[in-house]
């Protein structure tokens, strides 16, 4: 029995996949993009809402805000230095 069926390892013939161009990439690296930030976003998310009460989430809110504010003045700063 030496046949293989459809999908079935290994594959004698492997299908040739065609090169992305540049609107793959462009698409590939903006589709990343989204992710990221979604997936950033659903982990504060998911943060504020494990916190018990207002007053912890409203605290929680504050911690996130200025650590990506203090994030971002650090980045600037690398930024003008090189330039």
């Amino acid at each position: 029995m030496s046949e293989h069926r459809p999908g079935q390892w290994p594959v004698d013939q492997p299908v040739e996949l065609p090169q992305p161009d540049d609107q793959d990439a462009q698409h590939l690296a903006l589709t990343a993009e989204q992710a990221r930030f979604h997936v950033t976003l659903g982990a504060v998310r998911a943060d504020l809402e494990g916190q018990p009460s207002e007053m912890c989430l409203r605290a929680a809110a504050r911690r996130w805000t200025n650590a990506i504010t203090a994030m971002s003045e650090e980045l600037t700063q690398q930024l003008k230095k090189t330039g």
